[in-house]
């Protein structure tokens, strides 16, 4: 059986046809520039360019998070119930398709708005972004649930969507900075880098909704609408094994955006080149297109949770080797993005897999006398299955909804977290074209920023995954 059957997949060890499962990763091409380019340039736009002090871009940053968390869990129920009544989640991807024009105008700030203004601004249309993308990747994500596939398989699934989110990341981190004007960025240039992108990024997003339609075959699945709000936050998190899977992935979004957002600062500042963004973005980036099939293979063989553990711990020694800077030598810190790089391979394709895998399980797990589940990581092989049948992932949308929202608040934390440090050191915000002095203490804020804040968001996410005991089993019922 493949994805292009007229009904969800229904055997654990069915393998999915590459065209739908390549249709549907294309959907991460243009959610791969959302990810990628205000985490790289949004912060530095806002300091270097609109003349935004760094306590005040950083919270610009933060707060339209805030409405993260309380809107993905409702996006995800809404996702639920549009499963419930339509068969599909496909009108809430198309209205997710309308995200490219929020970007475009999140760079497209007016001439005459810098400081404050220029902050609000760009918070307003980061909080309209951030909506539309959860409209898009709530259903987006859910969809490994709501099929009738094992273990190796949903990895499988991720690894086509991780190969094709790396290239997204990858041509947008390189491009975005050669289209701001590189070295000479200008205002007009932003504005030039969000358009150009936006046109990418809504082909690619209109793609993916097609693909997602071959992937489901266009039938109802018979799931069941979960509940919204925070009582979709409250039934998530008594579940023991996404509770720590989730509160693991917080930090790793964390550390990775911390990396992205300070990239333009090191190369400039610590590395006095900043051309040298452009190598950095590739050297963190560009690997996972060539290890992403290697992590499936470790995670076949050793496990999801496992293999997990070891991205991180290279994540956290290659974040320290940074915090040395120049006199480490050029190569040698250049290596250490990539080594980075690998392990964000890793982090991009597991944790997304195993959501999955935790969903599954829930759905197939007897209800407390409240209704929600239990919380116990017993594998579905172990379950009864639900009575009509599919055991199916029943509340996908609202687990994706949750996760999306935890993953958008360390997409902000990490941000926010380099621009105290930043304003700590005592920061100088300047305006394109303008070279302002920084004090040493900025310039060691710029470094160590850079490497050791990382490693310690990074160390903290390996002792919580830890926690994490579900693969094992899930692994054995595939």
């Amino acid at each position: 059986m493949t994805g292009l059957d007229r009904r969800p997949v229904a055997a654990t060890d069915a393998t999915l046809a590459r065209g739908p499962l390549a249709g549907f990763a294309a959907g991460s091409l243009g959610m791969g520039v959302w990810v990628t380019v205000p985490g790289l340039l949004l912060l530095y736009f806002l300091t270097d360019v609109l003349a935004v002090g760094p306590w005040l871009a950083g919270l610009a940053l933060l707060l339209p998070k805030i409405a993260d968390v309380l809107l993905h869990p409702w996006v995800g129920h809404r996702a639920d119930v549009e499963q419930n009544r339509r068969g599909d989640r496909r009108r809430l991807l198309l209205l997710g398709c309308a995200l490219p024009i929020a970007f475009a105008a999140l760079f497209a700030v007016p001439g005459g708005l810098t400081g404050a203004p220029a902050a609000a601004w760009v918070a307003v249309f980061f909080v309209a972004g951030n909506l539309l993308f959860a409209a898009y990747q709530v259903p987006y994500l859910a969809t490994p649930a709501d099929l009738r596939i094992g273990y190796d398989e949903r990895t499988r699934l991720m690894a086509f969507r991780m190969v094709v989110l790396t290239l997204g990341i990858l041509l947008s981190g390189l491009l975005a900075p050669l289209l701001t004007g590189g070295d000479a960025a200008t205002r007009g240039g932003y504005q030039r880098m969000g358009l150009v992108l936006a046109a990418g990024m809504l082909a690619a997003m209109l793609v993916g909704v097609a693909g997602i339609a071959r992937l489901r075959g266009g039938a109802a699945d018979p799931t069941r609408a979960g509940h919204g709000g925070w009582r979709a936050l409250r039934t998530a998190l008594r579940d023991r094994q996404f509770r720590w899977l989730v509160t693991a992935y917080l930090a790793m979004s964390t550390a990775t955006h911390l990396v992205l957002a300070g990239v333009p600062y090191y190369a400039e500042y610590e590395l006095r080149a900043p051309g040298l963004t452009t190598v950095l973005v590739a050297a963190f980036v560009a690997p996972a297109l060539l290890v992403t099939p290697l992590w499936l293979v470790l995670a076949r063989r050793v496990g999801k949770q496992r293999a997990l553990l070891g991205a991180q711990g290279a994540f956290a020694l290659g974040s320290l080797v940074l915090a040395v800077g120049r006199p480490a030598g050029l190569p040698v810190l250049i290596g250490a993005v990539a080594v980075l790089g690998l392990a964000f391979a890793g982090m991009q394709l597991l944790p997304f897999s195993m959501l999955p895998d935790v969903i599954r399980a829930a759905a197939d797990r007897p209800a407390a006398a409240d209704g929600t589940a239990t919380g116990e990581g017993t594998a579905a092989a172990e379950r009864p299955a639900a009575a009509d049948g599919t055991g199916g992932a029943t509340g996908a949308g609202t687990y994706t909804g949750v996760w999306t929202a935890t993953e958008a608040t360390g997409a902000a934390l990490g941000p926010y977290a380099y621009a105290l440090c930043l304003a700590v050191g005592g920061f100088v915000a300047s305006t394109a074209g303008a070279s302002p002095t920084q004090p040493d203490a900025a310039l060691a804020a710029v470094r160590y920023g850079f490497g050791v804040l990382p490693a310690v968001a990074m160390l903290a996410a390996l002792l919580l995954q830890r926690r994490y005991t579900l693969d094992a089993s899930a692994r054995a019922a595939s």
